[in-house]
């Protein structure tokens, strides 16, 4: 977060739309397409992510069978995404950042008070494997871990289109400097929560729903219903904002780039909510494939960390990176990621970022070395272009 704060200036002069037009500036047609492909596969595993999620916490509350659940709240983001669009996005981050400061700050003493030796007493006896920050994990293993989420939040076109929104550049570095210190204050709150858990629900053998479970088991009715909705709230927002980044995507880089360049702006929107359809839909098929939330993140931020954010960097800030480099970075990053996760299987238990991202960077650069007789896009024109 730190990281994207320091570039969210230069962020707001470069974009438009989707990073594919700032990629088809700097590395050509090719590349726009390809990158475009890219941040759909990716960006289709983080939303199906959020409709899992969400159809878990009702399935928690109200018995609903799962899949329904699922599908309900997946119309429930289509429907905020294609009438409220990235303003109602906005609107709904912040109620739930209260919500859910709010809600935690209260819930996290009361479930403490639950548990021998209370708040200090617990933060003392956690148990080996859960005190440290890698846990049972070795160095490689955490490191395969912190790839993922790391290189997707750098390039991330979801927060990079929040910055592009931005009245000025000035606006867009304090709402990154605002957004490091969220960031420590929400994720503080959430490892302080979850490991009231450790204690209260020892044999958990859904993890990935401690939240919900400890809102509805442990809490009083009126403060675990702010929890959860705190909870929910989050995954809706998150949900609607990668339905409107992956149909903004599927419109401008596909559509009215290839299909239709004549296209007035009501027809753009009105072919982009029928995108934020189609989208939610190949969203729910791809999360049937997956067992639980962390591997269908793990492969959505992977994939779009190795294949996105290694050349998005250099598009912003390398003044000899080639259009044939960038393309190849792209691709590298990209088939890397569906080789070694699907074809190889992650061998050795190694995720695929550790590889696929410095081999993303390391194709760029050689490539770009091996071409720049054929010259590089100069990285002036990115804004000037933008500036027009």
């Amino acid at each position: 977060m730190f990281l994207l704060y320091l570039v969210s200036g230069r962020v707001r002069q470069a974009t438009t739309y989707t990073i594919p037009e700032l990629f088809e500036i700097r590395y050509g047609t090719a590349a726009r397409v390809i990158a475009t492909l890219c941040i759909v596969l990716g960006y289709l595993g983080i939303l199906a992510s959020q409709f899992k999620a969400a159809g878990h916490l009702i399935n928690i509350i109200t018995g609903i069978d799962f899949e329904l659940a699922v599908i309900v709240c997946g119309m429930i983001m289509v429907a905020l995404a294609v009438t409220g669009g990235m303003v109602s996005v906005a609107y709904t981050d912040a109620l739930s950042a209260i919500l859910f400061v709010g809600g935690f700050l209260i819930a996290i003493p009361i479930l403490s008070a639950q548990i021998d030796g209370g708040f200090f007493g617990m933060l003392q006896n956690v148990p080996e494997g859960k005190n440290t920050f890698s846990g049972n994990l070795n160095l490689i293993q955490s490191i395969g871990y912190i790839f993922p989420v790391f290189f997707l939040v750098l390039g991330d076109q979801n927060m990079i289109q929040r910055f592009g929104t931005a009245k000025d550049v000035k606006t867009a570095r304090k709402a990154g400097l605002g957004l490091v210190a969220s960031e420590v204050v929400v994720c503080a709150l959430i490892i302080l929560l979850v490991t009231t858990g450790i204690f209260l629900i020892p044999q958990m053998d859904q993890p990935d729903t401690v939240v919900f479970q400890l809102a509805v088991g442990f809490l009083p009715p009126l403060l675990g219903g702010i929890v959860l909705a705190a909870a929910m709230s989050f995954i809706v927002t998150t949900g609607d904002s990668y339905i409107l980044s992956i149909a903004s995507n599927i419109t401008y880089d596909i559509w009215h780039r290839f299909i239709n360049r004549e296209a007035k702006d009501a027809q753009k929107l009105w072919f982009l909510r029928v995108s934020s359809l189609a989208v939610a839909v190949l969203a729910y098929i791809l999360g049937r494939f997956f067992p639980d939330i962390l591997s269908l993140q793990m492969y959505a931020y992977s994939m779009y960390g190795a294949s996105i954010t290694p050349a998005l960097v250099c598009a912003l800030f390398s003044k000899n990176v080639t259009k044939i480099g960038g393309l190849s970075g792209i691709l590298a990053g990209g088939i890397g990621t569906i080789i070694w996760e699907i074809v190889l299987q992650s061998p050795l238990g190694i995720k695929s970022a550790i590889i696929t991202v410095p081999l993303s960077f390391l194709v760029i650069f050689l490539v770009s070395a091996l071409t720049k007789k054929r010259g590089a896009v100069p990285l002036e024109k990115v804004y000037k272009e933008q500036a027009e």
